[in-house]
């Protein structure tokens, strides 16, 4: 009886992505059976209530998706995102992945294990923006995890100027950042709330002579703060930011 449960378990949820309690549940098998499962060697244990296939490989873009109903508003962010869509070249293979999401958690151990991952919940935009916008999965991963559109994730990776990201590589990613969807960069930029992204998004863009910077001046109006911007870096350089 357990080997065809098993069997059934083997053809009926894909390979690549962790299972968890729920999901095993769903298929008439309970959390005592999954652990006896697990000490037969049929199943591995990511965590708790978490399982994988034993022998399977987990797969990225099925694991970030599995993280989706369990942290609140996580999506591929910044600079990730970025290389995702095709801004970046020589994206080393153990790369980083960088996640945003709506509160502060903890990545579970076992992601960070195969997937080396760092997770930030900054407020980037104000309350007035429909949560979700310019997050969505990729046209040619349907069922993979959600991805800042590029817009959403230049200002997320310009956020992070100073802090995880070091502003030279922020500066390079974004002279290959020429086409833009203005309506989405204007929706964004209009409820920006942090200065230092916005600023960096205006002034880079008119340095860099980018297709979109008139655009952007105008839609960031009003959200670029009173005054010069300045903040410490974490090499220990100042970052000074006058007002356009």
């Amino acid at each position: 009886m357990q080997t065809n449960r098993i069997k059934t378990l083997q053809t009926t949820l894909p390979r690549g992505a962790p299972l968890d309690t729920a999901t095993l549940a769903g298929l008439g098998i309970s959390a005592a059976l999954a652990h006896e499962y697990v000490k037969a060697g049929w199943l591995g244990k990511l965590g708790r209530g978490v399982f994988m296939f034993a022998g399977d490989e987990l797969q990225r873009h099925a694991t970030l998706a599995f993280l989706e109903p369990r942290i609140s508003g996580i999506h591929v962010a910044a600079k990730t995102a970025l290389a995702w869509h095709g801004f970046m070249q020589n994206v080393a293979v153990k790369e980083t992945t960088i996640l945003w999401g709506d509160y502060r958690t903890n990545l579970p151990e076992w992601l960070n294990e195969r997937f080396p991952a760092r997770y930030s919940s900054t407020r980037l935009f104000d309350d007035d923006l429909p949560a979700g916008t310019g997050i969505a999965p990729m046209p040619e991963f349907p069922n993979g995890p959600r991805v800042s559109s590029p817009e959403r994730a230049l200002l997320e990776m310009l956020s992070e100027v100073g802090v995880d990201q070091e502003l030279e590589e922020a500066r390079a990613i974004m002279k290959n950042v020429r086409q833009l969807r203005s309506q989405q960069l204007r929706l964004l930029l209009s409820h920006g709330r942090m200065v230092k992204a916005v600023r960096l998004c205006v002034v880079w863009a008119r340095e860099l002579d980018l297709p979109w910077a008139g655009l952007a001046r105008e839609a960031a109006a009003g959200r670029m703060g009173a005054g010069r911007w300045i903040s410490r870096l974490k090499n220990g350089h100042t970052l000074i930011l006058k007002p356009e």
